[in-house]
């Protein structure tokens, strides 16, 4: 499968969101031995209406020895909205956190911007070599921070949560979720499987992510307008956030 042959709705987004879905995939391509993640094939690539426009989505899924999904979804909605959503789902017998990013922008301009590397174990610590690699890494200081919503206990120290005001912060923005990405990416090539019972937590600490991230009520509320509450259900349990057997 190539890395690049979903190029239309990527070259009609916002500049941020075309360069970093080509960041994430090259990361991945560079680092890690990928296969295809099949999708339910009407999954895929969706087309409805939202508020008399049209609202296209794009999934591209891989999976990995160390990640058993790993999802790059691309939205549009007519000229109004751009969406960027992102999050790898590690095997649960190896003990690593869960990359997720979104960028979310309308108008020619991003509103939102998050990434982190989100620890799954009770203590909510990430691994050691996580944080001291995540620790040495440049602060940076953007201009509009963003808060956490109520549900974001789910997030890391580290996580990036902005508005990027400026060309300069889309750049550091990017940066960052690069290199967040060679972090995982690296830690999880040099990781080993774990023991049934440490799999045990894992599990759990997955199940709470998803279910924590599936009251994401924004974006329900998108998937309903455009699609119905079944289906929007659906496509949040089985496709955004599916649950580990």
């Amino acid at each position: 499968m190539s890395l690049t042959s979903m190029p239309s709705l990527r070259e009609q987004q916002h500049p941020l969101i075309r360069q970093l879905a080509d960041c994430i995939e090259a990361v991945w391509h560079q680092n890690l031995d990928l296969s295809p993640y099949h999708l339910p094939a009407e999954l895929g690539y969706v087309e409805g209406r939202l508020e008399g426009e049209k609202l296209i989505i794009e999934n591209r899924c891989y999976q990995t020895p160390q990640f058993r999904k790993m999802h790059l979804e691309l939205a549009r909605v007519g000229n109004m909205l751009d969406i960027l959503h992102c999050v790898m789902f590690p095997r649960p017998e190896y003990d690593l956190p869960m990359f997720g990013c979104d960028l979310v922008g309308g108008r020619g301009q991003i509103s939102a911007a998050i990434a982190d590397l989100s620890p799954v174990n009770p203590e909510r610590i990430l691994p050691a070599t996580y944080d001291t690699q995540l620790s040495s890494l440049p602060s940076l200081d953007f201009s509009q921070p963003r808060e956490l919503p109520e549900w974001g206990k789910i997030f890391s120290d580290f996580c990036l949560f902005v508005r990027p005001s400026s060309p300069d912060e889309e750049t550091m923005f990017l940066g960052r979720v690069g290199e967040f990405l060679q972090i995982h990416c690296q830690a999880a090539i040099a990781s080993s499987p774990v023991e049934s019972e440490k799999m045990q937590q894992i599990l759990a600490g997955q199940r709470n992510y998803c279910t924590k991230q599936q009251q994401n009520d924004k974006t329900r509320r998108v998937l309903e307008k455009a699609f119905g509450s079944e289906w929007a259900e659906n496509y949040m349990t089985t496709v955004l956030f599916d649950l580990p057997e």
